[in-house]
């Protein structure tokens, strides 16, 4: 019998464990204010993290009455966004119809964070450095520490001991996380119908 399900599983639980609790706390207290001023949630994820997003805004607006959206969810926009102005500000432009305010949040799920120099996720990090300079909040899980989200945003960082399942345990985590923060009594304003 192969240990490598074991092996997966135990990093899964012992990265579970490892993650920052007052971290969390941020976190809730961030939607609670959005909940408070009935704002909004933009979500922004690139490959597995964009379909996490897109199910994300469901659970977010059914289950915590929050308007939330993610690009990924008009797909002929973003293409259009991606042919006519290019991959790295397509997300940007995205954005900037919606006219976010202060009283909004972003919310990033990625595994790598962004990195400027290795050419990584640069659409999440222009998105990024827009909502800082128009003081929006952000926050965002990730996988690694030393990216421009986890320098920029309130971050939950998964410490991912393996470098192997730093991919799939980050995205895997964004979901566990995500699903505890709609079925926290301080959020959740709708039952689950099972």
């Amino acid at each position: 019998m192969s240990s490598f399900y074991k092996n997966f599983s135990s990093e899964f639980i012992e990265t579970v464990e490892r993650i920052n609790q007052l971290n969390y706390e941020k976190l809730v207290s961030l939607i609670k204010n959005v909940q408070k001023k009935r704002s909004r949630i933009f979500f922004f994820g690139i490959g597995g993290s964009s379909a996490n997003c897109s199910h994300a805004v469901n659970d977010f607006r059914k289950l915590l009455n929050i308007e939330c959206y993610t690009p990924g969810d008009n797909f002929s926009e973003v293409s259009a966004r991606i042919n006519d102005d290019g991959w790295d500000t397509a997300l940007l432009s995205w954005l900037k119809v919606s006219k976010p305010t202060k009283n909004d949040l972003l919310y990033f799920m990625s595994v790598g964070g962004g990195n400027y120099k290795l050419k990584v996720s640069v659409n999440l990090i222009e998105v990024a450095k827009f909502a800082k300079k128009k003081g929006i909040k952000m926050v965002s899980t990730i996988g690694k520490k030393n990216s421009f989200l986890g320098k920029n945003t309130s971050s939950v960082i998964f410490d991912i001991k393996n470098p192997k399942f730093l991919t799939p345990i980050t995205e895997a985590l964004q979901v566990y996380l995500w699903h505890c923060l709609v079925t926290d009594p301080r959020l959740q304003k709708n039952k689950t119908k099972w």
